[in-house]
């Protein structure tokens, strides 16, 4: 297998399908840019309801054998794809570099390696999980056995490719699903590796599929399709309404991961220089194209000026550049449409009276091509402004001041949003407390990092389930209580 810059030119107009490599049932096909250049350097077929019908078809028709697997074997197999994806590391850090812009050195370093971790986790969920238990009251006992959900729609975004796959795919397999994946038609080429690494791997045909195309038409025919039993999506607030609305009709369970608006709380006791700098670089990771980062950060008044300036001198000192060089700059935003939808809102930030002390609307100097953006700071906003409450997606961070705990907390959770949220304080009881406080679904605190099989997922319109470790797995069971 080399799916290496050679491969990843030539046509990808297949769908994996049943084991095969299968044409599409239509002709129309739709460009892969690498966002540095904004050059084609892939084609990928445009699917159809056809296509998702065969997928489904075929994942039905293996779930029953699938299903039955003992826990050994899928750990078994499981075991073989890991081996076959360590291989390949570097050219899925190469796929997902040229797909979607990630520098090199992150996407070594973070992107590709998350497929490992997403494995390494589910295996060892896996030969754990308990998927009979017995509960007793008394003289009577009940057994609670966990039973695969059944097949599995999987609708995953471009901006951490591969790890949004690899989040549901693993668990999902390991739990005894079948599963049709949709990846995003923008950064579909890890996803296409991925299938190339399942299939050497020997999975029985049928139990994974994949289907590239739009979400209007791919995406839709999986969420609305009746014999799919689950979807699990991660996009966009607007496209998660969607799909549940879709999803409805057949009562088959969704999972959300949508997006975020996450505060960032500095009090006046914190490590400032740290927490600023540490600020500025989770916000800015990814060129910003993260639903979790630290966007908007809110800081105690007594500091708010120089909290400004420090922000300001910190995202100067972020670099943006080719993403095929080694280094620690960050990259481009995905793709035309994403980089106008960014100088807009940077427009309407001017427009409303934020200040710009980093950065601002264009490109970088010395960039005339590609979707590079300026990283880029805001002070003087409030709260109800748009460029504090609309996610941007993209490295733009905005500065608001606030006079007191109960307000910080109060500006914290008025957003739609509630997926992640970060506190820098030297009170650690402070800091617990305005935590629980929080409307979101990961908090951490002076930086801390979550562990790996701790849950992430959101409140509000940031969406509904989890995902990661056993929580994840949950998602694609079903419980059964048997009495008697």
């Amino acid at each position: 297998m080399n799916f290496g810059q050679e491969k990843i030119m030539l046509d990808q107009t297949k769908h994996y399908i049943s084991g095969e490599w299968t044409s599409s049932s239509s002709d129309g096909v739709l460009g892969v840019i690498n966002p540095a250049t904004g050059c084609a350097i892939a084609q990928i077929a445009d699917g159809t309801k056809q296509d998702v019908e065969r997928a489904v078809r075929a994942a039905r028709q293996a779930f029953p054998a699938w299903s039955t697997t003992s826990t050994e074997d899928r750990t078994s197999m499981l075991g073989r794809l890991r081996s076959i994806y360590q291989l390949h590391l570097e050219e899925m850090a190469e796929a997902i570099s040229q797909e979607m812009g990630a520098p090199m050195r992150l996407s070594r370093n973070a992107h590709a390696p998350s497929g490992l971790e997403e494995i390494d986790t589910s295996i060892e969920i896996l030969q754990n999980f308990e998927f009979e238990r017995s509960v007793s009251e008394g003289a009577n006992t009940d057994l609670i056995v966990y039973e695969p959900i059944g097949v599995c729609g999987l609708i995953t975004p471009w901006n951490w490719p591969i790890s949004q796959v690899a989040l549901k795919v693993f668990p999902a397999l390991a739990c005894g699903c079948t599963v049709v994946l949709k990846p995003s038609e923008l950064a579909p080429l890890s996803s296409l590796l991925l299938a190339r690494m399942i299939d050497e791997a020997g999975f029985p045909s049928g139990v994974f599929n994949l289907v590239n195309g739009r979400g209007d038409t791919v995406g839709a025919a999986i969420s609305s399709h009746p014999s799919i039993d689950m979807v699990s999506f991660t996009g966009s607030t607007r496209a998660g309404v969607s799909v549940s609305q879709s999803a409805a009709l057949t009562v088959k369970r969704v999972t959300l991961e949508l997006g975020g608006k996450s505060p960032n709380i500095l009090f006046a006791d914190c490590n400032l220089d740290e927490a600023v700098a540490r600020g500025i670089r989770t916000c800015f990771q990814n060129s910003g194209q993260s639903c979790n980062a630290p966007t908007r950060m809110l800081v105690e008044r007594s500091i708010y000026d120089r909290v400004v300036r420090l922000a300001a001198d910190e995202a100067e000192k972020i670099q943006v550049g080719d993403p095929t060089q080694d280094g620690d700059h960050i990259g481009p935003v995905v793709s035309q449409a994403q980089f106008d939808r960014i100088q807009g809102l940077l427009s309407v930030g001017v427009a409303e009276g934020a200040r710009v002390v980093a950065g601002g609307p264009g490109r970088p100097e010395s960039l005339n091509k590609g979707f590079f953006v300026r990283p880029t700071v805001f002070a003087d906003v409030t709260n109800t402004m748009a460029i504090a409450q609309t996610e941007v997606f993209g490295p733009v961070l905005v500065i608001i001041p606030f006079d007191d705990e109960e307000q910080a907390v109060s500006m914290a959770n008025d957003t739609p949003y509630g997926l992640a949220a970060y506190i820098e304080t030297g009170d650690h009881d402070r800091g617990l407390r305005v935590a629980k406080r929080i409307r979101a679904g990961n908090v951490k605190i002076n930086g801390k990092p979550r562990l790996k099989r701790s849950p992430f997922g959101g409140y509000k319109q940031s969406g509904n389930g989890r995902e990661r470790g056993e929580y994840g797995f949950l998602e694609y069971l079903e419980v059964k209580a048997i009495s008697g």
